[in-house]
């Protein structure tokens, strides 16, 4: 019976390979039940016996390899990279990375609920990395958005692979919008005036979904312009738009909990049913909300529909892409799965070990070089290698679980052994045994080394196991048993807080102290006040930086290995509060130098670090991310010279006196972000990297010297290693505009192109230079702009190393002005503004302009503005407030004056209205300023005809 029903099923229509895709799909929804729709609706998507379609689920964590389902290899981070500047790299990390899934996919359990593991995977993160404070900057890949978009769309083509019909994985680029900041982050907005959005942010996501290779994408916690991310309009009107090309459609995934998150944190809406129906509506298929417990947001959805704020087209729309992705994915025709064979042996298979491996090495960035590298091996050399990163790796919370660990003692250790060399190795970190004073036992029955990560926040592992202490949740105590710090909660971090002769022992997450019970000596942590706590002698039984710095002395040579643990400080949910090296890594870095000259510094962090103190004082300063499994072998191979450094940064590394803009500045061309508009000039820039080769450049040559808009230049170079070893350089080729009428970026990134050479190699490089390139978005007319002028196309080893200019020049007529009469102008299109905040006009769509400071005038510049004719002037205007008003100058002159109704709502709007006291003329600077607590969308010049 059950055959004969399977049979059945299998003889569908929607079962039929031969038929469109879009046939299946239509013939699919038509048989599953409302019900069954909107249950599709949510993030574990149930099973349909009747019809046997299995349950789906959204979303397996892929960034820089699998993650969250056991050992997997494991690749450098997203940050590592990008310091590769190499595409095929990167889609051959992608590729093995989706083969892994596949394997995870068909051989191995869930880690949560049943089914399968999913097939979408949720990679790559598009995130520009505009702030370097930024808590999840290892998960992004460059500062830069074309360097984003080149290496995204890498790292998509490897992960759906090259079936005419069948994606091996389907990639969810995150997260889409303008999402730099962690603290406070499903409340704050990232304030992007139309420049900003179309120059920098939507630029990094637009070309990987034109690309074809991307299937869908992850909304941003954050808010954008005021407006929740999850409710954007730009989900349609941008996303959905530029996919149109590749004929299909994206399927847009919530972040987790976010659907909840705009009632509360964000109170946006009243309900749950209203939020979840403007989600949908907006564009968001698949509700990642309340884990496992499915019923909590379908039944939101119900709700949504039976009061009529969703209709089932909105539900149907949702799911038929849902479906449309689980047919490509083969789900529907297992018969032709031509990944079948896929079999769980791939999993970190050799293969894999050597990308990992060459991954790695690639990624490393040598950023200061006095001659001390590459280390010579050859004659029993003595490398004392220090630091809390010396002989440890670390997973991020988007890696997988390292199979094995290669660290950087035993790159070094496995290389010059061989050579009767010896590796010494010194952590740094003290060890000390904390002695109760109500019962005189030792904390944990074990002395602890503890390594400081600055701001006080220490993590004591065991001197007998060396296993991490951490809090218990379920009975508060505590436990050395971990053996890498990797949870949601980190409970494994401590503080030793001064407390005349004694300490106290506080645990960072909970913010409490350890007691200790006077009858039968048990400690937990639950002391709430200093007063309460457990006093503890300190006794310090190691010295580590004695111990390091006897290290040091004794070998020829010190490699110091600091850095981050990438759950401590600078994590999701968490922002760095400044880029210096934690205090104790910094005094450590410089006692051992003081005793060693020949030091070099290795820097293994998700993020950059102002080492102004190094860059002065060491012969050698190098950096990686935490690069996975063969970390240690592949920064071994740079310093030993067995590889060349070929990495180059992805992002700016700025200096210690360096004022950074407020991390929720998110207009780049005001505040001075990146290498595009940063004026002081960093320690180490876009873009740099050494090399242990020489590298020259000449004969740069346009194919004409003279271009118009919508045409494209050929450039050439040629590129010679004139050193002694072969060696790989990027070559970098950026724009700039000569005497913009905009305040146009100080170089922008247009090509690059990484090339190995042999010794004495010589190779031209061609590359297409659109004029496309040169655009800027024309708040005037709305749209990218190419304005006639000169501009200088540029070859450069980084973004202050220009090494070969030409000049170019675009014809043309001159841009008009901006026509101001007769024609709305939205108050967010200006030039140049201050002490305005840009919020949402309604909860849909739309833009308007606030004072940051209602007790300060805020300002609006409009340049180049032909008020010819305009005799009267209206503004639309929200205020819930009163003694508000809006003025329009031309330089000093007072145009007009607009007192503001009060309106009753942030969202009700009116226009209001006001005269001019003569006739204006000609072409103006406008200066609109708004006075007061109010909104204003737009406004309107009129004529007297």
């Amino acid at each position: 019976m059950v055959s004969e029903s399977m049979s059945a099923v299998d003889r569908l229509p929607f079962r039929d390979p031969a038929l469109p895709l879009r046939k299946r799909i239509d013939d699919l929804i038509e048989r599953l039940t409302l019900d069954e729709r909107l249950a599709m609706l949510h993030q574990y998507s149930p099973a349909v016996p009747r019809l046997g379609v299995a349950a789906f689920r959204t979303g397996t964590e892929a960034l820089h390899g699998v993650a969250w389902l056991g050992e997997a290899t494991v690749f450098p981070q997203a940050v590592g990279l990008g310091a590769t500047w190499d595409e095929e790299l990167v889609r051959r990390v992608a590729e093995a990375t989706s083969v892994e899934l596949r394997a995870f996919h068909y051989h191995r359990p869930t880690a949560i609920g049943t089914g399968t593991n999913s097939l979408q995977a949720w990679a790559p993160v598009l995130n520009l990395l505009r702030d370097p404070r930024w808590g999840r900057n290892e998960e992004g890949y460059s500062e830069d958005p074309l360097h984003t978009a080149r290496l995204g769309v890498a790292f998509c083509r490897g992960l759906v692979g090259e079936h005419h019909r069948f994606l091996r994985a389907a990639p969810v680029l995150k997260h889409f919008l303008a999402y730099n900041n962690e603290d406070d982050r499903c409340v704050t907005s990232s304030g992007l005036r139309p420049r900003v959005l179309q120059e920098y942010d939507l630029a990094a996501f637009r070309p990987v979904v034109e690309s074809g290779t991307a299937t869908g994408a992850m909304a941003g916690y954050n808010l954008v312009n005021g407006r929740p991310c999850h409710v954007s309009p730009l989900i349609e009107t941008e996303l959905r738009r530029w996919a149109e090309v590749t004929g299909h459609e994206l399927f847009v995934v919530s972040d987790a909990e976010a659907p909840s998150n705009l009632v509360d944190p964000e109170h946006y809406f009243d309900d749950h049913a209203e939020s979840h129906a403007a989600a949908l509506k907006a564009g968001i298929d698949s509700f990642t909300d309340h884990g496992q417990d499915s019923d909590t947001p379908v039944g939101r959805l119900r709700e949504a529909l039976d009061r009529g704020l969703i209709d089932s087209s909105d539900v149907d729309r949702a799911v038929r892409r849902q479906l449309a992705l689980r047919f490509r994915l083969g789900e529907f025709d297992p018969e032709l799965d031509p990944y079948a064979a896929i079999g769980p042996e791939v999993i970190d298979c050799a293969e894999h070990r050597a990308l990992a491996l060459q991954s790695a090495t690639e990624s490393v960035v040598l950023l200061r070089n006095e001659g001390l590298l590459p280390l010579d091996a050859s004659g029993a050399l003595r490398v004392a290698v220090i630091g809390p990163l010396a002989d440890t790796l670390c997973e991020d919370w988007y890696s997988g679980t390292l199979p094995y660990q290669v660290t950087v003692a035993d790159g070094i250790r496995s290389v010059i052994q061989g050579q009767d060399g010896e590796v010494l190795v010194a952590d740094g970190s003290d060890r000390v045994a904390l002695r109760s004073r109500t019962s005189g036992e030792l904390l944990g029955k074990t002395p602890f080394d503890v390594d400081d990560w600055g701001d006080g926040v220490l993590t004591l592992r065991s001197a007998e196991t060396g296993r991490y202490l951490r809090l218990d949740h379920e009975d508060d105590s505590l436990v050395a048993d971990q053996v890498q710090i990797k949870s949601w909660d980190v409970r494994e971090t401590f503080r030793l807080v001064p407390e005349g002769d004694f300490v106290l022992f506080q645990n960072v997450l909970s913010g409490r102290y350890a007691t200790v019970d006077p009858v039968d000596g048990r400690v937990s942590v639950t002391a709430e006040t200093p007063e309460a706590a457990e006093r503890w002698e300190r006794e310090l039984l190691r010295d580590g930086t004695a111990e390091a710095l006897a290290a040091a002395a004794s070998a020829d040579v010190a490699v110091v290995v600091l850095g981050n643990h990438p759950l401590i400080h600078g994590r999701e949910t968490e922002d760095r509060a400044g880029i210096a090296l934690p205090d104790a890594q910094e005094s450590l870095l410089r006692a051992v130098a003081n005793v060693r000259k020949d030091t070099a510094l290795v820097v293994m962090s998700s993020y950059p670090y102002a080492l102004d103190w190094a860059d002065e004082h060491l012969p050698a300063v190098a950096w990686t991310s935490h690069g996975g499994q063969e970390t240690g072998r592949a920064v071994a191979a740079v310093l030993l010279g067995e590889a060349e450094p070929s990495g180059r940064l992805p992002q700016t590394w700025y200096r210690g006196d360096d004022e950074l803009p407020h991390p929720l500045d998110y207009d780049i061309i005001k505040a001075g972000w990146t290498y595009q508009y940063h004026q002081p000039a960093p320690l180490y820039p876009f873009g740099h990297g050494l090399s242990y080769t020489e590298f020259a450049h000449r004969d740069l040559i346009l194919s004409a010297a003279t271009v118009t808009p919508g045409s494209a230049v050929d450039v050439s170079v040629t590129l010679t290693n004139t050193g002694a070893r072969s060696g790989s350089e990027v070559v970098q080729l950026y724009v700039r505009a000569l005497d913009a009428r905009y305040e146009a970026p100080q170089l922008r990134l247009a090509d690059f192109r990484k090339v190995r050479l042999a010794a004495g190699e010589s190779h031209v490089l061609s590359f297409r230079l659109s004029t496309d390139q040169l655009a800027h978005w024309d708040v005037a007319t709305g749209a990218f702009t190419v304005d006639p002028g000169g501009y200088e196309v540029i070859v450069a080893r980084s973004a202050t190393d220009l090494v070969l200019t030409a000049p170019l020049t675009v014809a043309g007529p001159a841009p008009a002005p901006r026509a101001g009469v007769d024609r709305r102008l939205l108050a967010v299109d200006f030039d140049d503004h201050e002490g305005t905040t840009i919020v949402d006009a309604t909860r849909v769509t739309g833009d308007a302009i606030t004072p940051t400071d209602p007790a300060q005038p805020a300002t609006l510049l409009f340049r180049s503005v032909d008020l010819s004719g305009a005799v009267g002037v209206e503004a639309e205007l929200a205020c819930d407030g009163s003694d508000a008003r809006v003025a329009f100058w031309t330089g000093e002159e007072l145009l007009a004056e607009i007192a503001v109704p009060v309106t009753g709502d942030r969202y009700t709007w009116t226009t209001a209205s006001a005269a001019l006291a003569a006739p204006l003329a000609g072409v103006h600077d406008l200066r609109v300023t708004l006075h007061g607590e109010f909104r204003m969308t737009a406004f309107r010049f009129s004529s007297g005809g």
